[in-house]
């Protein structure tokens, strides 16, 4: 259980440090906000839209991984790990939430 926290916590500082530089650019920029929590007009919010969110990130900070044209110091293979794990626990999460 603790290896998976640590791993959670890997993928979310990467997932910080890959992300914060893009998000912060598209601030400057008049970028469009975060999506609203509802998905569709006339329904509930979504439960736990930072969890939600934050597999999104870990998604597109994995993408960014995969693609990327160097290894990050020889720690892409360990991030890719990590953030995958990462996903995965989230995604059980959610799943465990479900009424």
């Amino acid at each position: 259980m603790q290896k998976t926290w640590k791993a959670i916590m890997v993928a979310a500082a990467l997932t910080g440090a890959l992300v914060c530089p893009f998000t912060l650019a598209q601030a400057q920029e008049g970028g469009a906000p975060p999506p609203p929590a509802a998905t569709q007009p006339g329904q509930p919010p979504a439960r736990h839209p930072e969890i939600r969110r934050a597999i999104m990130a870990l998604e597109r900070a994995r993408a960014h991984l995969k693609s990327a044209a160097h290894d990050f110091g020889g720690h892409r293979e360990a991030a890719l790990a990590a953030t995958d794990e990462a996903i995965k626990q989230l995604k059980i999460a959610l799943e465990y939430d479900k009424d």
